[in-house]
């Protein structure tokens, strides 16, 4: 059996309304989702890594947020002889996401709009292969100065942290990221600071500009309607794998995971339920980017 590293798998959220890529609701969520957990611990490498993106649901006709997705990662976590634990959560935040659940949002405005996902980092061991050296953002125009200058206020901070005369002073290349992921910018008159990696991908979620998404247009395909964001991906397999490794996503939808994975030098599987969704992730592979990047190897 290959060893392999389940990374991103979005299964289908328990929303209210059905969707063409299919989901389910109430009990039979939770059951599906929990007897998941086993097989991808079989899957798995004894330090390789599981991240799932769960999205918010709301009970049906009420103003009121569903705690299914909370339970579904608690009894996944949790569930007997997998040894599973819970590594780190991460926000996906995107403000540009269409105002939801509209009912009470739009319609009767009693509550607000509900901007992010939550994407869970799960492993075997307390210490699944992980390197955030790989994902470094840019150093702030502050830092940057600070690192030119040599000059900071060192000693004892208020909250009793006391900071050394050389402590800031290495030039690591960039700052750790941020377990907050921005789709896209919560302020247009901040600067940004993406980690390296999203240098090379697309990164918004509405993006209609990619290669995919054009060649859709151009041959009449409906694309997939729930497009996970390039850069995440392409995010967690370089933070969370090495060139070489095996990167499963069992619901890939349009494959994004499978074309980051491509572009990063690691090896991929992905399955989806949909044929449909599979012949048009085809598509990806035409992309320029890709094929020069194998030419050039």
């Amino acid at each position: 059996m290959f060893q392999l590293k389940p990374l991103e798998p979005a299964p289908p959220f328990p929303l209210n309304s059905k969707k063409s890529y299919g989901n389910m609701l109430g009990e039979e969520y939770l059951t599906w989702f929990k007897n998941l957990a086993p097989l991808f611990t079989e899957m798995l490498t004894e330090d390789g890594s599981i991240v799932i993106e769960l999205g918010n649901s709301w009970e049906s006709q009420r103003p009121v947020q569903s705690l299914l997705p909370l339970q579904s990662l608690l009894n996944f976590v949790s569930c007997p002889g997998t040894n599973l634990r819970l590594i780190q959560e991460f926000i996906c935040y995107n403000p540009s996401r269409l105002p939801s659940p509209a009912n009470w949002v739009t319609v009767n405005r009693i509550r607000t709009v509900d901007s992010y996902t939550r994407l869970w980092w799960i492993a075997k061991t307390d210490f699944p292969k992980a390197d955030n050296s790989k994902v470094l953002r840019p150093y702030s125009d502050r830092m940057k100065y600070l690192l030119k200058t040599g000059n900071y206020n060192a000693g004892k901070r208020p909250s009793e942290h006391k900071i050394g005369k050389t402590s800031f002073l290495k030039d690591c290349g960039g700052s750790i990221s941020h377990n907050m992921i921005e789709v896209e910018p919560m302020d247009s008159k901040r600067k940004v600071r993406l980690p390296n990696i999203f240098n090379a991908f697309s990164y918004s979620n509405s993006s209609s500009r990619d290669f995919f998404a054009k060649t859709c247009k151009k041959r009449k395909i409906k694309p997939h309607p729930a497009r996970m964001p390039m850069g995440v991906p392409a995010f967690f397999i370089k933070f969370l794998t090495d060139p070489g490794d095996l990167v499963l996503d069992p619901f890939a939808g349009s494959n994004t995971t499978g074309y980051a994975a491509a572009r990063l030098d690691r090896k991929w599987l992905a399955i989806d339920a949909e044929e449909t969704f599979v012949e048009q992730s085809k598509i990806r592979f035409e992309d320029p980017a890709l094929q020069i990047k194998e030419a050039s190897e």
